[in-house]
């Protein structure tokens, strides 16, 4: 196994790091772009070994800690795309990478798509998993109450409403592992909370901001998927914002909701590198695929 480099950046004044994990398979470097993984507002650089197992025999493995997540500097007051955007792009340059193949998870998917908006040169290609393209006022109010807790104080009690506000607990929909990633993500809240000086605010933005994920893109092969019963947001509207991406493809996952990466992580895994890898995506018994989608409407870009 190669040892990892980790490496600190600023920006603007906030300080923010990554990590490689250097290709780790047998024979000469191949031509994959190295991989950066960005996940939801708690999981930095340190969340992602199922990633490492299955991407290092193929790639460099980049993860991230962002301005507001994990040990990095806390985001200044106002709006952040600009600011986390940019420092995506601060990565590439200071990995001397042209391009880079990215996956974005949950709030880590608004980051991705909007770099891959700004510099569609810069990304190989491109793998979203749950996105939370639409947000209705049910999961709105839910997430004002659990604020209204964390605020108070009780961080047991919001990391219980946090949780169970991101997972499907119908008993008649089957959920794979559910209640191991149900605790694991207690747990993980709990941890950030204590850990973590600005884990509070982390989380209030991502309660709080309404991500943009319009405009469409071209020009970048991309996989969007889905836990088969993530309530966050619909696969259907999932797979309606996939539609506005030229070329791409959706997929869902069996038996599993928003935190598929933990319910089926070893599936997720297998499918994004054989995505970045070139390969056609894989499709074990946890995945569901779905039609080439068409070519986004005329005047999106």
């Amino acid at each position: 196994m190669p040892e990892e480099i980790i490496r600190a950046l600023s920006l603007d004044g906030v300080g923010f790091g990554y990590r490689v994990l250097p290709y780790a398979g047998p024979g000469p470097v191949p031509d994959t772009e190295p991989a950066l993984v960005l996940g939801g507002a708690l999981q930095g650089m340190f969340g992602w070994p199922q990633m490492d197992d299955h991407l290092g025999p193929a790639a460099d493995v980049v993860t991230a800690d962002l301005p507001g997540m994990g040990s990095a500097d806390p985001l200044p007051p106002g709006p952040s795309a600009d600011l986390l955007c940019r420092a995506v792009l601060r990565i590439a340059d200071d990995l001397r990478a042209p391009r880079i193949n990215l996956f974005g998870f949950s709030y880590g998917t608004a980051i991705a798509f909007g770099f891959a908006r700004r510099h569609p040169e810069r990304v190989a290609r491109l793998a979203l998993g749950g996105v939370p393209v639409h947000i209705d006022a049910a999961q709105v109010a839910c997430w004002e109450r659990a604020r209204e807790v964390l605020a108070g104080g009780d961080h047991d009690g919001f990391a219980r409403l946090a949780a169970d506000a991101l997972m499907c607990l119908d008993p008649e929909r089957p959920v794979h592992r559910r209640e191991l990633a149900r605790r694991y993500v207690r747990r993980s809240f709990l941890h950030a909370l204590a850990h973590s000086p600005h884990a509070a605010d982390s989380l209030y933005r991502a309660l709080a901001d309404r991500p943009d994920f319009s405009g469409g893109l071209r020009g970048v092969p991309a996989l969007v998927f889905a836990g088969e019963h993530d309530t966050v947001t619909s696969p259907a509207r999932q797979r309606e914002f996939a539609a506005t991406i030229e070329g791409s493809r959706f997929l869902t996952i069996r038996e599993s909701d928003h935190w598929v990466v933990l319910e089926r992580a070893e599936e997720v895994a297998a499918l994004v590198a054989g995505f970045f890898t070139g390969r056609e995506p894989e499709r074990g018994p946890g995945a569901l695929a779905l039609p080439r989608q068409a070519a986004a409407p005329a005047g999106r870009t």
